[in-house]
Protein backbone atom coordinates (compact mmCIF):
# COMPACT_ATOMS: atom_id res chain seq x y z
CA UNK A 1 0.00 0.00 0.00
CA UNK A 2 1.20 2.89 -0.87
CA UNK A 3 2.74 5.96 1.73
CA UNK A 4 0.79 8.98 2.59
CA UNK A 5 3.26 12.08 2.11
CA UNK A 6 2.57 14.96 3.09
CA UNK A 7 4.44 18.22 1.55
CA UNK A 8 4.63 21.01 4.14
CA UNK A 9 5.79 24.21 2.72
CA UNK A 10 8.05 26.60 5.74
CA UNK A 11 6.41 30.09 5.45
CA UNK A 12 10.19 31.26 6.44
CA UNK A 13 11.02 31.14 3.05
CA UNK A 14 7.99 33.09 1.51
CA UNK A 15 7.40 36.76 0.74
CA UNK A 16 5.92 37.94 4.19
CA UNK A 17 4.59 41.41 2.01
CA UNK A 18 2.09 38.82 0.71
CA UNK A 19 2.06 36.36 3.01
CA UNK A 20 -1.69 35.57 2.60
CA UNK A 21 -0.92 35.07 -1.08
CA UNK A 22 1.76 32.78 -0.36
CA UNK A 23 -0.18 30.55 1.43
CA UNK A 24 -2.94 30.59 -1.07
CA UNK A 25 -0.75 29.61 -3.54
CA UNK A 26 1.43 27.37 -2.30
CA UNK A 27 -1.76 24.95 -0.94
CA UNK A 28 -3.31 25.61 -4.31
CA UNK A 29 0.37 24.11 -6.05
CA UNK A 30 -0.25 20.92 -4.22
CA UNK A 31 1.23 21.20 -0.65
CA UNK A 32 -0.55 19.66 2.17
CA UNK A 33 -0.09 21.65 5.35
CA UNK A 34 1.55 25.01 6.23
CA UNK A 35 4.60 24.78 8.45
CA UNK A 36 5.33 27.97 10.72
CA UNK A 37 8.80 27.85 12.16
CA UNK A 38 9.05 30.29 15.34
CA UNK A 39 12.49 31.19 16.54
CA UNK A 40 12.71 33.44 19.39
CA UNK A 41 16.42 34.68 19.25
CA UNK A 42 17.20 33.04 22.71
CA UNK A 43 17.21 29.46 22.09
CA UNK A 44 18.07 29.91 18.37
CA UNK A 45 19.84 32.54 17.15
CA UNK A 46 17.05 34.38 15.50
CA UNK A 47 13.67 35.86 15.54
CA UNK A 48 11.26 35.15 13.14
CA UNK A 49 6.84 35.08 14.25
CA UNK A 50 4.46 35.03 16.67
CA UNK A 51 0.71 34.09 17.22
CA UNK A 52 -0.37 37.13 15.32
CA UNK A 53 1.29 35.49 12.19
CA UNK A 54 0.10 32.65 12.56
CA UNK A 55 -3.91 33.96 13.57
CA UNK A 56 -3.64 36.00 10.33
CA UNK A 57 -3.05 32.89 7.91
CA UNK A 58 -5.54 31.05 9.39
CA UNK A 59 -8.80 32.22 7.80
CA UNK A 60 -6.75 31.97 4.42
CA UNK A 61 -6.57 28.15 4.03
CA UNK A 62 -8.44 24.78 5.15
CA UNK A 63 -4.88 23.18 5.36
CA UNK A 64 -3.54 22.12 8.66
CA UNK A 65 -1.13 24.85 10.19
CA UNK A 66 1.64 22.90 11.92
CA UNK A 67 3.62 25.13 14.25
CA UNK A 68 7.52 24.51 15.31
CA UNK A 69 8.36 26.48 18.04
CA UNK A 70 11.89 26.92 18.25
CA UNK A 71 11.59 29.42 21.60
CA UNK A 72 12.47 28.99 25.44
CA UNK A 73 10.63 28.53 27.55
CA UNK A 74 8.09 26.84 25.55
CA UNK A 75 5.08 26.12 27.58
CA UNK A 76 4.07 29.84 28.20
CA UNK A 77 3.40 30.44 24.19
CA UNK A 78 1.94 27.45 23.88
CA UNK A 79 -1.92 28.22 24.53
CA UNK A 80 -1.17 31.35 22.12
CA UNK A 81 -0.61 29.58 19.52
CA UNK A 82 -3.63 27.08 19.78
CA UNK A 83 -5.40 29.92 20.50
CA UNK A 84 -4.34 31.69 16.81
CA UNK A 85 -5.19 28.14 15.12
CA UNK A 86 -2.42 25.63 14.93
CA UNK A 87 -3.31 22.50 14.54
CA UNK A 88 0.04 20.65 15.47
CA UNK A 89 2.65 21.80 17.88
CA UNK A 90 6.02 20.78 17.74
CA UNK A 91 8.87 21.60 20.50
CA UNK A 92 12.22 21.21 21.36
CA UNK A 93 13.24 18.36 24.47
CA UNK A 94 15.83 21.01 25.28
CA UNK A 95 13.59 23.84 25.67
CA UNK A 96 10.91 22.30 28.14
CA UNK A 97 11.89 21.84 32.01
CA UNK A 98 9.27 19.30 31.64
CA UNK A 99 8.43 17.16 28.35
CA UNK A 100 5.70 14.97 29.56
CA UNK A 101 4.08 18.19 30.42
CA UNK A 102 4.23 20.18 27.40
CA UNK A 103 3.11 17.61 25.32
CA UNK A 104 0.08 16.89 27.69
CA UNK A 105 -0.07 21.11 27.68
CA UNK A 106 -0.50 21.20 23.91
CA UNK A 107 -3.01 18.05 23.42
CA UNK A 108 -5.07 19.95 26.19
CA UNK A 109 -5.52 23.01 24.41
CA UNK A 110 -6.67 20.64 21.18
CA UNK A 111 -3.88 20.30 19.40
CA UNK A 112 -1.62 17.49 17.93
CA UNK A 113 2.10 17.31 19.68
CA UNK A 114 5.32 16.91 18.42
CA UNK A 115 9.35 16.34 19.90
CA UNK A 116 11.63 17.69 17.76
CA UNK A 117 14.78 16.30 17.68
CA UNK A 118 18.25 18.28 16.46
CA UNK A 119 20.85 16.67 14.95
CA UNK A 120 22.80 15.87 18.28
CA UNK A 121 19.60 15.22 20.47
CA UNK A 122 19.27 11.63 21.87
CA UNK A 123 16.31 9.12 20.76
CA UNK A 124 16.72 8.38 23.98
CA UNK A 125 14.30 10.87 25.24
CA UNK A 126 11.77 9.33 23.35
CA UNK A 127 11.65 6.25 25.53
CA UNK A 128 8.82 7.10 27.83
CA UNK A 129 6.61 9.69 25.54
CA UNK A 130 6.36 8.55 22.28
CA UNK A 131 2.96 7.02 23.30
CA UNK A 132 1.87 10.26 23.33
CA UNK A 133 3.24 11.93 20.12
CA UNK A 134 1.52 12.47 17.33
CA UNK A 135 4.35 13.50 15.32
CA UNK A 136 8.61 13.43 15.41
CA UNK A 137 10.10 16.12 14.04
CA UNK A 138 14.12 14.97 13.05
CA UNK A 139 15.94 18.82 12.30
CA UNK A 140 18.45 17.89 9.31
CA UNK A 141 19.90 21.23 9.57
CA UNK A 142 21.06 22.82 12.91
CA UNK A 143 17.38 25.14 13.52
CA UNK A 144 18.37 28.87 13.45
CA UNK A 145 17.93 29.71 10.15
CA UNK A 146 16.43 29.14 6.38
CA UNK A 147 18.37 27.70 3.48
CA UNK A 148 20.79 25.18 4.94
CA UNK A 149 22.18 22.07 3.60
CA UNK A 150 20.78 18.86 4.48
CA UNK A 151 23.46 16.72 6.43
CA UNK A 152 23.44 13.21 5.70
CA UNK A 153 23.57 11.78 9.08
CA UNK A 154 19.78 12.95 9.38
CA UNK A 155 19.21 9.76 7.44
CA UNK A 156 20.36 7.28 9.82
CA UNK A 157 18.63 9.35 12.30
CA UNK A 158 14.93 9.21 10.41
CA UNK A 159 16.13 5.17 9.99
CA UNK A 160 16.32 4.99 13.45
CA UNK A 161 13.03 7.13 14.72
CA UNK A 162 11.16 5.14 12.48
CA UNK A 163 12.07 1.80 13.94
CA UNK A 164 10.49 3.07 16.65
CA UNK A 165 7.85 3.99 15.26
CA UNK A 166 6.76 0.95 13.63
CA UNK A 167 7.83 -0.43 17.13
CA UNK A 168 5.20 1.17 19.13
CA UNK A 169 2.13 0.41 16.58
CA UNK A 170 1.49 3.62 16.70
CA UNK A 171 0.29 6.16 13.56
CA UNK A 172 3.22 8.91 14.39
CA UNK A 173 4.39 11.17 11.53
CA UNK A 174 7.55 11.36 10.69
CA UNK A 175 8.86 14.79 9.84
CA UNK A 176 12.16 15.95 7.95
CA UNK A 177 13.02 19.65 8.54
CA UNK A 178 16.19 21.58 6.95
CA UNK A 179 17.54 21.32 3.45
CA UNK A 180 14.64 19.29 2.12
CA UNK A 181 14.65 19.47 -1.80
CA UNK A 182 13.86 17.78 -5.02
CA UNK A 183 17.44 16.22 -5.40
CA UNK A 184 17.01 14.61 -2.04
CA UNK A 185 13.63 13.93 -0.69
CA UNK A 186 13.94 10.51 -2.32
CA UNK A 187 16.36 9.24 0.22
CA UNK A 188 14.50 11.05 2.73
CA UNK A 189 11.22 8.78 2.19
CA UNK A 190 13.18 5.79 2.06
CA UNK A 191 15.03 6.34 5.21
CA UNK A 192 11.47 6.27 6.80
CA UNK A 193 10.20 10.06 6.36
CA UNK A 194 6.66 10.94 5.32
CA UNK A 195 5.84 14.82 5.95
CA UNK A 196 9.06 17.01 4.71
CA UNK A 197 9.20 20.63 5.82
CA UNK A 198 10.58 22.76 2.87
CA UNK A 199 11.44 26.23 2.95
CA UNK A 200 13.47 27.87 0.15
CA UNK A 201 13.62 24.70 -2.32
CA UNK A 202 9.60 25.47 -2.93
CA UNK A 203 9.01 29.50 -2.57
CA UNK A 204 12.49 29.91 -3.82
CA UNK A 205 11.04 28.61 -7.20
CA UNK A 206 8.90 30.41 -9.66
CA UNK A 207 6.69 27.67 -10.04
CA UNK A 208 5.65 26.48 -7.14
CA UNK A 209 3.09 23.49 -8.74
CA UNK A 210 5.87 21.87 -10.78
CA UNK A 211 8.47 21.88 -7.64
CA UNK A 212 5.97 20.16 -5.52
CA UNK A 213 4.92 18.09 -8.45
CA UNK A 214 8.52 17.22 -9.00
CA UNK A 215 9.02 16.05 -5.56
CA UNK A 216 5.80 13.91 -5.68
CA UNK A 217 7.25 12.10 -8.86
CA UNK A 218 10.78 11.88 -6.66
CA UNK A 219 8.10 10.26 -3.58
CA UNK A 220 6.68 7.54 -6.23
CA UNK A 221 10.16 6.09 -7.23
CA UNK A 222 11.32 6.28 -3.93
CA UNK A 223 8.34 4.37 -3.75
CA UNK A 224 8.80 1.97 -6.04
CA UNK A 225 12.34 1.62 -4.80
Amino acid sequence: MAKNYRIAPSILSADFARLGEEVRNVIAAGADIVHVDVMDNHYVPNLTVGPLVCEAIRPVTRALIDVHLMVRPVDRIVPDFAKAGANIISFHPEASEHVDRTIALIRDHGCKAGLVLNPATPLSYLDHVIDKLDLILVMSVNPGFGGQKFIPQALKKLAAVRSRIDASGRDIWLEVDGGVKVDNIAEAARAGADTFVSGSAIFGTRDYMATIAAMRAELARAEKQ
